[in-house]
This record gives structure tokens, sequence and C-alpha cells, in this order.
């Protein structure tokens, strides 16, 4: 068990997620929606967000990004869905905060509080992560330890290509997500543009109703008129389903995991989003390969991000790395 109070917080395309853990304990997340505009906005808003829950307990922050990352730094790379590119980020939120901080990608911590539990442990030993949310994400723990390849950027699934048209030879490539790729096939972007289509296209449908209201339609619609039972919404998710069950065949063959996990916003969709992935993972993988995975939703939801993100920091405290930590800032007692 981790001693002290641990912070996890976890970075969206649209909010920032922050909770505690204490004692085995996960607190409620607090969300709070962001529209930053620069890589100052957005770390602003991650400060805000960990004074708005730290106490003179706390210990360590852990931070996931939806970027790549060299995580013996915590300098972020590149970022798609994000203005943090190039940015020291774990030595700016250690200097602002005073604490030790950790950063890593966000679907990588979101595998670590799947394959993980309170203490730190593993529970399965080769685990695939897909976060569906804004972008789509991956994470990899294998053989009992979180895999992050030679420079810290491993396990970037919604980048790879599901759906290159080659008949002519390789396209051109275009900007980040590529054309084909899982990502820009997908993600929770992809399905707003979808839920938009059927709204105007029906509109007597429930989502053609909300767009003649004045809404702007996006996916979280679309999810809530599929599980209401509308079939045009039912339909736009096993569309993506479906192509999101090729990025995990491509898990299977190449991994051969004990479980394909997937997570994000757009998971709330349950098992019609996952049903038809399913299918399709286990209709495209090499027979023989990956017949023992678990393909299923993340046991802790939209808790995944700040969970992991928490564990990650108890791990590396534990681990001896306190690197990059400034003077502690005094903090009222919570």
């Amino acid at each position: 068990m981790f001693s002290g109070q641990l912070i996890g917080v976890d970075v969206g395309g649209t909010k920032v997620a922050v909770a505690t853990l204490e004692h085995g304990r996960l607190s409620e997340s607090v969300v709070r929606p962001t529209e930053a505009s620069s890589s100052d906005e957005v770390v602003a808003e991650m400060v805000a967000a960990v004074d708005e829950v730290r106490s003179s307990r706390t210990v360590a922050v852990g931070v996931g990004v939806p970027s790549v990352v060299d995580f013996a730094t915590g300098r972020v790379r590149s970022s798609t869905n994000l203005h943090l590119a190039d940015l020291d980020l774990r030595l700016v939120l250690a200097e602002r905060l005073g604490l030790p901080v950790f950063v890593d990608n966000d679907a990588t911590v979101a595998a670590l509080a799947e394959a993980f539990d309170d203490a730190g442990e593993p529970i399965v030993q080769n685990l695939v992560m897909f976060t569906v949310g804004t972008g789509i994400g991956g994470g990899l723990v294998l053989g009992g330890r979180v895999y992050r390849g030679a420079t810290g950027a491993a396990a970037e699934l919604g980048h790879t290509l599901v759906g290159v048209d080659a008949a002519e030879g390789v396209p051109q490539p275009g900007e980040f997500p590529q054309p084909g790729s899982l990502e820009s096939l997908a993600a929770g972007r992809v399905l707003d543009r979808l839920a938009a289509q059927v709204a105007e296209r029906s509109p007597s449908s429930p989502l053609g109703k909300l767009a003649a209201a004045g809404k702007a339609v996006d996916g979280h619609d679309a999810v809530d008129a599929a599980q209401a039972g509308d079939p045009e919404a039912i339909e736009q998710l096993r569309i993506l389903g479906e192509r999101l069950g090729i990025g995990i065949a491509n898990a299977l063959n190449t991994f051969d995991p004990d479980v394909v996990v997937v997570g994000g916003g757009v998971s709330t969709a349950g098992e019609l989003l996952l049903g038809p992935a399913r299918e399709v993972a286990r209709s495209f993988s090499l027979p023989g390969v990956g017949e023992r995975a678990e393909i299923r939703l993340a046991r802790y939801g939209r808790q995944a991000g700040v969970r992991g993100a928490a564990l990650l920091a108890g791990l590396e405290l534990a681990r001896g790395d306190d690197a990059f930590v400034p003077p502690r800032r005094e903090v009222e007692p919570a």
C-alpha cells in the first residue's frame, strides 16, 4: 500500500479530471471542462484542478496526457489533440505545484489502472488498452510491466493503419491522424460526424429532432439515442465498433494478450460498441492467436485515467524517482 495521498490527473481533448488515491481508496473524479488554446492555458487548468483536491497529505501527482511523452523526462514530444508539443510538462508542473510529478501517455496510465491493484502489483500479465475518446489511444502491459518502447512512445494504437487504400500504391501521407488510421475512422469525433449525418438525413429521428430544436448533435447524443433503442443511432455505433474491431484484431495478432480493454468516453455505449468490435476482432484474428484473450470494457470506466495516473505516481515514488522536485508549497490541511 502506498503511503500518503496521491493525485491522478487525466487530461483529455475537452476536459481535465482529477482524483485522489489514499489508503487504497480512489475519490470521485472532479471534472473541469477545458477549451485551452495554448500550452500555458492547459498547464494553468491542470494546476487549478490539482489545487482543488490537494491537501497537506499529498505526496505526488501523476498525469496522463493524450500525447507522445518522453517518459524519463516527462517532456511532451508531440500532441495531436492538445497544445502541449515540445513542452517539459513534468518540470513545469513540478515547479508550479511544489510536488513530485510524473507524466505519461493517457492510455498507458489507463492500462496501468486495469492491470495493477491498489498496491501496485500486476493482476494481469499481458494487457492491451484502447481508449476511445476524442482520439484513440493505446496502452500496453507485457509480462506484468508497462511497455513504453525505446523512447517512451510505444502503443500509439490509434495511429495504426486499418483502412488505407493501396490499390494504386501507397497514397501520400496527410496530417495526423492519417487517413485510414484507426483514429481517423473510429474515434469520438468520427461518431460526432456520423450523428450529425443522421440528424441531417433523418429529421424525424431522435437525433434529427434534437438538431431541429437547435442542438449541436454529437456522439454523446448518438450513444443516448442508441441506448434508448433508436435503430439509426445503433447502426452508427455498429459501424464505429466494427472499425474498432479491426484495430483489436491487429492487437490480438501482434501481442496475443490475456486481456483487451476498451475504455474512454465512447465506451459508455457498452455492448452496442463492444459487441460489433468483438465479433470483427475474432473474425480477423489468425486462428490459434488471441483465443484466450478476454475483450471487455474498462472496469474503472471514466475513472481509469485518474486511477492509473495516481498509481503511476505511487509506483515511481516507490521506485525512488524523485527528480524535478522543487521546494514544497505549503497547503492548508483538508
